[in-house]
C-alpha cells in the first residue's frame, strides 16, 4: 500500500518554522506546497535557503490570501503569538492546524479562543492541535507516560533548566530581564511570570489524564541570583550584581494539597559566578514522581565525542507538533488535545 502523503503549509519560519521546513523537505510523508513569511528579506526567497539546507523549489510569501488559497491538509502554525481569527480561518478553509503557539489544552484561561477554534473546526470540517516541548511534551506527555509506571503519586515535579548563555538565542537576555537591577526585576512583570496561563495547560492535562481536579494554580515568589562579577557575551555584558539567574515555581493544588509542581530555572553563569551560588547542571527537562516508587526521568541532549552536547530545544519544539500531524489530519474534526490522540504514531522517520 502506498504511503500517504499529506500536503503542508509552513506559517512562519522562525526558529522553530525553519525547523518545521527541514522536516518537511526531508520526510517523503510530507509535501511542502508553500511558505508564509512576514519579513521583506524572506519574500521570495526559497524556502530551503531561508532553513539553511539550499534551494528545495518553493518559495516564500507574504501573500496571506494566495497562502489560504492553497490546496493543502494541514498548517503547521508557528508564529510566538497566535492570533486566533487567522487560524479559525485557516480551518475554515478546510485546513487543519497544527501549532507551536500557546494553545495546547482548552483551559480556562483560554475558553473564548477555544469556542472560536471548536467553531471554525465545526465550520471547515477540520481539526487543530497544539504541542511543543513545554509547555507541552516535557510538561505533560512526559509526565503523564512516567505515570504509566507507578503504583501511587504523591507529587510531580517538572524542572526547567536552561543556560542562557550555551543554549538559548542571545535576545532572551534582554527580554527576559537579565542585567537589570534585581528590586526593579522584582517589582516588574516576569516574560516567565506572564507565561504561567500557558504552562498551566499542561498541568490541567496532567491533572485530566490522572482523573483529578485542580483546585488552583498558585505561584511563589520569585528567586534571582546576581552576577558576582560582569558576564561577557556576544551582544555586550550582564554588569556585576544584576540578575543573572531566575527560577520561578507554580503549584498546581489538588485536595487541598500540592499535586504538580513546575519549576522553571535560568541561568547565565555557573555557580563561582552567582550569588547565592547556584548549581542547578546543564540544560534539561526532569520530572521527578514522588511515590511509589519514586521515580524520574530526563529529557536533554547528547554528548557528543568531541565532548560538545547542543541543545536541540527548537527541534523538539517543532517535532512534538509535527510529528502529530497524520493522526490530526486523520481524525474527526474539532479541538484536539494530547489525550484525543493518545499515543502519536510518527510516520516517516525511519528513512532508507
Amino acid at each position: 500500500m502506498p504511503k500517504k502523503v499529506y500536503r503542508i503549509i509552513q506559517w512562519m519560519t522562525g526558529d522553530v518554522g525553519r525547523a518545521g521546513v527541514r522536516h518537511f523537505a526531508g520526510n517523503p510523508v510530507y509535501d511542502l506546497v508553500g511558505v508564509l513569511v512576514h519579513s521583506a528579506d524572506k519574500t521570495g526567497r526559497d524556502a530551503g535557503d531561508i532553513a539553511g539546507i539550499g534551494p528545495i523549489g518553493v518559495a516564500a510569501t507574504d501573500d496571506v490570501d494566495a497562502i489560504v488559497a492553497l490546496d493543502a491538509d494541514c498548517v503547521f502554525y508557528t508564529p510566538i503569538i497566535m492570533d486566533v481569527d487567522t487560524v479559525c480561518r485557516l480551518l475554515r478553509s478546510g485546513k487543519n492546524v497544527v501549532t507551536t503557539s500557546g494553545f495546547f489544552h482548552p483551559s480556562n484561561d483560554f475558553r473564548g479562543g477555544a469556542e472560536q477554534i471548536r467553531a471554525a473546526c465545526a465550520a471547515g470540517g477540520t481539526s487543530f492541535h497544539g504541542a511543543g516541548i513545554h509547555p507541552g511534551y516535557a510538561g505533560d506527555v512526559l509526565p503523564l507516560t512516567l505515570a504509566r509506571v507507578m503504583s501511587r503519586i504523591d507529587t510531580i515535579q517538572v524542572y526547567e533548566v536552561v543556560d542562557v548563555l550555551a543554549d538559548a538565542p542571545l535576545d532572551h537576555i534582554d527580554w527576559m530581564g537579565f542585567g537589570k537591577n534585581k528590586e526593579a526585576f522584582l517589582s516588574e512583570p516576569t516574560i516567565l511570570g506572564l507565561g504561567l496561563p500557558f504552562f498551566a495547560q499542561s498541568m490541567y492535562m496532567i491533572a485530566d489524564g490522572l482523573g483529578v481536579a485542580i483546585d488552583e494554580i498558585t505561584a511563589a515568589e520569585i528567586d534571582v541570583a546576581t552576577a558576582v562579577e560582569d558576564i561577557p557575551h556576544a551582544e555586550g555584558v550582564i554588569p556585576k550584581g544584576t540578575v543573572a539567574a531566575q527560577r520561578h515555581e507554580w503549584t498546581a493544588w489538588v485536595d487541598g494539597k500540592p499535586l504538580i509542581v513546575f519549576h522553571a530555572i535560568y541561568v547565565t553563569a555557573g555557580p563561582d559566578r552567582l550569588e547565592p551560588a547556584w548549581d542547578w547542571g546543564g540544560t534539561r527537562y526532569e520530572i521527578v514522581i514522588e511515590g511509589d516508587p519514586p521515580t524520574e526521568l530526563t529529557l536533554e541532549g547528547v554528548r557528543q565525542p568531541d565532548g560538545t552536547m547542543a541543545h536541540p530545544g527548537y527541534t523538539w519544539t517543532a517535532m512534538a507538533a509535527v510529528n502529530a500531524i497524520p493522526a490530526v489530519c486523520d481524525a474527526a474534526p474539532g479541538w484536539l488535545t494530547q489525550l484525543d490522540l493518545g499515543l502519536v504514531q510518527p510516520r516517516g522517520l525511519v528513512r532508507k
